[in-house]
C-alpha cells in the first residue's frame, strides 16, 4: 500500500513551499517518525515526518517549488523495512534467481542510496541479492550484505560504461565567462523572496521618513558591569543593551500611540497591547520573531525571550506563529558593525527602531570635550500615519530613558 507524503499546511497566508533538503533518498527505508525532508516557506522552516515505515519514492527534488497539499513523495508499507532482514534469513543459503542477479549486476538494478554504499565500500553488486521491487538492490540489503562479512573483489564489467551523474538542478552551477572568470546562478529561498517583496510593497506603499539621533550608553554600560554577575547568577541568562530599548521603547510607545498602529484603508488602528519584534540572524536570513505583551515582561524574561528565538534561528526552528503579528520592530545593525543605517518598515507597521555600533567619540558635555561610548539612532516611519514632530520626539524619549536608566524603573 503506498501513503502520500504531502505538504502540509503551515499557515493561512501560505501557498507554497519549497524543498530545502531531502534527508531520505529515493528506495531508502524509513520508520514512523522520521523526519524526510525539510519544507522552506516564506515565513519558516517546517519538518516533514513519514506517517508510516516502508520504502520511500521521491517525486520532487530538492529546490522544487511545491503548492500546499501537493504529493511529494510516497512511501510503500507493504516493504517495511522491519521484513527485508527475516526475507534473507529465511534462506541463507538460497541464490538469486538469474534474472534477478543480471538486474543486480547493472546500475540500473541499484537504488541511489544502494548504490553510494556499493562504491563506498568497494562491493560487488552483482553478488548481493535484491529484495527491492523487480529484484531491485537497496539500501537495506547492502547494509545486510555487509553485516554479514560476506566480501567480494570489485568487479568492473568492460562492457558496461558509467554514465556521467549530472549535477542536482538546485544546486549551484558555475558557468564561465571567458578569461578565467565565472559566474554562478542558484535559486532565491522562500524567505528571501518573501523578505524581496515585502521590502518593495513598504517602498511601494507608504512614505517613508527616517529620523536620526544619538544616544550616550555611559549609563547604560555601567549599569551593566555593576550588575551583569548577579544578573545573570539569578535569571541565568546575560543582560544585554536589547532589553534597555524594549523597555525604553514600550514607554514611548505609550505616549505616541500613533507610532503602534497602521493604516487599514482610510482607518488607523491603534493597538492597546505591545507586540514587539525584535530581529534575529539565522543561517538563513533575518527573521523577526515576535515578543508577545513586552510590557508585562520583565528585562529578564526579555532577555530570555531573545535568546530562545535566536536560538530558534540558528537551529532554523522558527515557526509560523512565532512571526505572526507585531505592532513595532526593533534592528540591532550594530551587531553586525553597522554606523548608522536607514531600516525599512515591517509592513503593515508605521515604525521601526535602528540600533547601531557603540563607537567611542568625542562630544561636548557642559562646556567639556569629553570621549563617550556613542551610539546612533534611527527611527523610519511612515509619514502618512506619524507627524515628523512626533516622531522626532518618539526618538527623543527614547534617548532620555537609555541615557538615564532609572527612569525605566520609574516610568517617566
Amino acid at each position: 500500500m503506498a501513503v502520500d507524503v504531502k505538504v502540509p499546511a503551515v499557515g493561512e497566508s501560505v501557498q507554497e513551499a519549497m524543498i530545502h533538503k531531502w534527508h531520505k533518498a529515493s528506495g531508502e527505508a524509513v520508520k514512523r517518525d522520521d523526519v524526510l525532508m525539510e519544507l522552506e516557506t516564506d515565513k519558516a522552516t517546517v519538518e516533514v515526518t513519514a506517517e508510516t515505515d516502508g520504502v520511500i519514492e521521491i517525486l520532487n527534488k530538492e529546490g522544487d517549488t511545491v503548492a500546499i497539499g501537493q504529493v511529494v513523495a510516497r512511501i510503500d508499507s507493504s516493504a517495511a523495512p522491519s521484513k527485508a532482514p527475516s526475507a534473507v534469513k529465511s534462506a541463507p543459503t538460497s541464490k538469486p534467481s538469474p534474472s534477478q542477479a543480471a538486474v543486480a549486476g547493472t546500475e540500473a538494478g541499484l537504488m541511489p542510496a544502494a548504490r553510494r554504499l556499493v562504491e563506498e565500500n568497494r562491493l560487488d553488486s552483482s553478488a548481493i541479492p535484491g529484495t527491492g521491487k523487480g529484484g531491485r538492490v537497496t539500501k537495506g540489503d547492502v547494509l545486510q550484505h555487509i553485516e554479514s562479512g560476506v566480501s567480494a573483489p570489485k568487479v568492473v564489467a568492460p562492457t558496461v560504461a558509467k554514465a556521467p551523474v549530472a549535477p542536482p538542478t538546485h544546486l549551484p552551477v558555475a558557468k564561465s565567462t571567458g578569461h578565467g572568470r565565472t559566474e554562478r546562478r542558484e535559486p532565491m529561498s522562500m524567505l528571501r523572496r518573501r523578505v524581496a517583496e515585502r521590502l518593495v510593497q513598504a517602498q511601494s506603499t507608504a512614505a517613508i521618513l527616517t529620523t536620526f539621533n544619538e544616544v550616550d550608553m555611559k549609563a547604560v554600560m555601567d549599569l551593566r558591569k555593576q550588575y551583569k554577575d548577579g544578573f545573570k547568577d539569578k535569571h541565568g541568562i546575560g543582560l544585554g543593551f536589547m532589553s534597555f530599548f524594549v523597555k525604553a521603547a514600550i514607554e514611548a510607545l505609550k505616549t505616541f500611540p500613533a507610532i503602534n498602529g497602521w493604516i487599514e484603508g482610510n482607518e488607523i488602528v491603534y493597538h492597546d497591547y505591545y507586540d514587539i519584534g525584535v530581529a534575529v540572524s539565522g543561517d538563513r536570513g533575518l527573521v523577526v520573531p515576535v515578543i508577545r505583551d513586552v510590557d508585562k515582561l520583565s528585562m529578564a524574561e526579555i532577555e530570555q525571550s531573545i535568546a530562545h528565538y535566536a536560538g530558534k534561528a540558528r537551529e532554523g526552528k522558527i515557526a509560523v506563529d512565532d512571526l505572526t503579528g507585531g505592532t513595532f520592530t526593533i534592528s540591532n545593525g550594530g551587531t553586525f558593525g553597522s554606523l548608522l543605517s536607514t531600516p525599512i518598515l515591517n509592513p503593515p507597521q508605521s515604525a521601526i527602531l535602528g540600533m547601531h555600533k557603540i563607537e567611542e567619540r568625542p562630544i561636548a558635555l557642559n562646556g567639556q570635550v569629553v570621549i563617550r561610548p556613542m551610539m546612533y539612532l534611527a527611527l523610519s516611519y511612515d509619514h502618512r500615519i506619524v507627524d515628523g514632530k512626533e516622531a522626532v520626539q518618539f526618538l527623543v524619549k527614547i534617548k532620555e530613558m537609555v541615557e538615564d536608566p532609572t527612569r525605566l524603573l520609574l516610568g517617566v
